[in-house]
């Protein structure tokens, strides 16, 4: 449980930089996700950065298309995707716009409308689950692809967005390949997450899928 967590709000100017630099520095911030059902907080425990055009492991990659175009526009919005035809992800887009870097946020520990995270995560064991991992993360926050482009700078009435936290100290922060990335992009060591934190994901190496015959 973490007590008095700063409400600060995160300015635009902090998503402004490289992603390599507001990846890390993503840890122990709060996260705000506020519904009709109510509002959940959690503190971002463990995030993972693409760094677009220049990064085989990124969705922006080969370029612009209809599903990544929020990657390019400016920074301190959500960018959504929608994956294996069930789950959603969230990342958060950062640096210069037209760079086209974001983070992807894999887990949190939740610490307000825990409640309301366990009717939407009703196969979790405990409460360290109910957001560990990306797609179980944006399950207990209700996030969709109509989320995909929210301004999390916006305000107090965003329905997402993102306050100072509590800062994590630099020798608690650890870096690793991120998780389930191939090919060129498989040893970047872009995963970043708190140490002996029990909400982080564990981490699974890229595992090719095999073609039916």
């Amino acid at each position: 449980m973490i007590e008095s967590p700063d409400r600060t709000p995160l300015s635009r100017d902090f998503f402004d930089r490289p992603v390599l630099d507001v990846a890390p520095d993503l840890l122990g911030r709060t996260l705000v996700r506020s519904t009709a059902d109510g509002t959940i907080e959690l503190r971002l425990t463990e995030v993972e950065a693409y760094a677009g055009e220049i990064d085989p492991g990124s969705h922006a990659y080969r370029g612009r298309t209809a599903r990544n175009a929020v990657m390019f526009g400016p920074p301190g919005h959500a960018y959504v995707y929608f994956t294996y035809g069930m789950w959603h992800c969230l990342n958060l887009v950062c640096g210069p716009e037209g760079m086209a870097s974001a983070v992807l946020l894999r887990a949190g520990e939740i610490h307000v409308g825990t409640e309301l995270a366990r009717k939407r995560r009703i196969s979790a064991r405990n409460d360290k689950e109910l957001a560990k991992g990306p797609a179980r993360l944006a399950t207990a926050l209700n996030i969709d692809r109509t989320l995909d482009g929210t301004d999390v700078c916006a305000g107090p009435d965003a329905p997402l967005r993102l306050l100072t936290g509590t800062l994590v100290p630099s020798d608690q922060v650890r870096n690793g390949p991120r998780t389930g990335v191939g090919g060129d992009g498989a040893t970047h060591p872009w995963r970043y997450w708190i140490s002996d934190e029990p909400t982080v994901s564990p981490y699974r190496a890229h595992a090719p899928r095999r073609r039916s015959t």
